[in-house]
């Protein structure tokens, strides 16, 4: 057809870059985690990732489902609860394909860990949790095992996400115990 005009679009040279961590933490610096998840599903489509392109729309069906059983649009903290939430449902699996023998599907769990992961903050080391129990402990003011909700509440809020808090809760109750006993 003559005279018809077609715009190509030119991609963008961030697009061409492999979707390692380096690349998608300069790309994704400062955009909100559920539009990481659609862009990093677009690149898998474009690099024929299928595995992780499948984790990842497994993700935002999630969320999607969150949202829409809420009536609400989840913010950054809610999407890391939801995550934290399928790693559970994942280790949980893993255990029963363990003891089932199926070493095989074990390890596509922890594949798909693996990428789930790569969304959630990095979890604080044993030295840098000490000191968080520590300082939230000497702020709350916490003395007795009953204060122990006080002290988990406020780990909540300064951790973000970054803790696993069943191992917290397991560590405050030591520290207070010890601290009683002093």
């Amino acid at each position: 057809m003559a005279g018809t005009n077609v715009t190509v679009w030119a991609q963008p040279a961030c697009f061409d870059a492999p979707l390692d961590e380096k690349n998608r933490q300069q790309r994704f610096k400062h955009m909100a985690l559920k539009q990481q998840l659609t862009d990093d599903m677009k690149m898998a489509l474009r690099q024929g990732d299928k595995h992780a392109l499948g984790v990842i729309r497994l993700v935002l069906a999630a969320i999607k489902q969150h949202e829409v059983d809420e009536r609400i649009k989840l913010s950054d903290a809610q999407v890391c609860a939801v995550l934290e939430k399928m790693l559970k449902q994942r280790e949980g699996a893993i255990q029963q394909y363990e003891n089932a023998k199926r070493h095989d599907l074990a390890t596509a769990e922890r594949n798909e860990m693996d990428i789930i992961e790569r969304y959630l903050p990095k979890k604080l080391d044993e030295d840098a949790l000490e000191s968080l129990i520590n300082t939230v402990i000497h702020t709350t003011g916490a003395s007795q095992a009953r204060d122990m909700g006080k002290v988990i509440a406020a780990m909540k809020e300064q951790a973000d996400g970054r803790l696993d808090m069943a191992v917290v809760s397991a560590k405050v109750k030591a520290h207070l115990a010890t601290w009683i006993k002093q």
